[in-house]
């Protein structure tokens, strides 16, 4: 593929490697698989970004609402915490549509600046005389609505890695979501140690304290990802040998590409899959919406201890889960 910035007279890739090894029968340019890998951890960020935006707070919201609306109950805190999956379910399928048919880099960018804009808003949730509670729903839906770009991410992956490599880059990308889940509690632990007063920055009425400074780290963090996207992300599909393929999110059209015939989809196995990845969510979601209020009336804990305590809780498990996923990256390599 003579693709943007690649000299087209470079010699692919061809030699007598075993199966496994990155050159075993794969047809493509030493540039255009240093760039095909560059756009994939790119997107690897992305995948982290998004993980570190729903778990940051997560151990913070129900101390928050109860200090920003004396109105609050747990039954309220069930719904802050759904809205960032019901904005996640209702953006995943249309980021996906998206994806189908423009570059995948404008569903990336659009996600991520409504994640960023929502940040934001949770920043500010304690400055309306009333009704705070619903806007920190608002806000915790449009962050869950821009984490709906996890699905163009795991279809990019799929798409631009080969057989041998698609295993080990979906365990990675998995690794780098748990570690999402992982630091989100640990920022936010550290962030414990501002307090709840903070600083507070009068010109435009922003409060930094240990509520908001991890919104405000997600933010920046959002702004970078969206940079990186424009400088290094690049459209790449290739089949289950590394051969280049055309595809609708291709920038610019290239002779050099070749047409894959799709093959049939295992309809049960995807259904399978779905339902196994709902049930881990399913557990999670219930897990981490109760745990605050739990250990609060439990131990009589303070919304700073708390904010604390749970977020290292939190932190442990997600150290375990990256264990488990690093042995199926393993065990993928020696039994595939």
């Amino acid at each position: 593929m003579a693709g943007r910035g690649i000299p087209a007279e470079q010699e692919p890739l061809l030699g007598d490697r075993p199966p496994g090894s990155r050159e075993w029968n794969i047809i493509e340019t030493q540039e255009h698989y240093k760039s095909r890998w560059r756009s994939i951890r790119i997107l690897y960020l992305t995948m982290f970004l998004s993980s570190v935006g729903f778990s940051i707070v997560v151990m913070s919201i129900w101390p928050y609402l109860q200090k920003i609306d004396k109105t609050a109950d747990t039954s309220f805190l069930g719904w802050v915490i759904a809205s960032f999956s019901l904005g996640q379910m209702v953006a995943s399928p249309v980021f996906g549509f998206w994806s189908n048919y423009r570059p995948r880099k404008e569903p990336l960018i659009v996600s991520i600046f409504i994640s960023v804009a929502a940040n934001c808003l949770y920043a500010y949730v304690h400055v309306p005389a009333s009704h705070n509670k619903y806007y920190m729903l608002v806000a915790r839906g449009l962050v869950g609505f821009g984490a709906g770009n996890v699905a163009v991410v795991r279809s990019y992956i799929a798409g631009a890695t080969t057989l041998q490599e698609r295993t080990s880059s979906m365990a990675d990308t998995s690794a780098c979501q748990a570690l999402g889940f992982i630091l989100g509690p640990v920022f936010q632990t550290c962030f414990a140690l501002i307090g709840e007063k903070g600083v507070t920055w009068e010109t435009i009425q922003l409060q930094i304290n240990m509520y908001t400074a991890p919104v405000l780290l997600g933010a920046f963090l959002g702004v970078l990802n969206i940079i990186l996207i424009l400088i290094i992300l690049r459209e790449h599909r290739v089949d289950d040998s590394g051969r280049q393929c055309k595809s609708v999110n291709f920038e610019e059209a290239n002779t050099d590409e070749v047409q894959v015939p799709q093959g049939s989809i295992d309809q049960v196995a995807v259904v399978t899959t779905n339902v196994l990845f709902f049930v881990v969510l399913f557990i999670f979601a219930l897990f981490e919406t109760i745990l605050t209020p739990l250990t609060m009336d439990m131990y009589a804990w303070t919304r700073e201890q708390a904010v604390l305590y749970d977020g290292i809780i939190l932190a442990a498990l997600g150290v375990e889960a990256v264990i488990i996923f690093m042995g199926v990256k393993l065990l993928s390599k020696k039994f595939t």
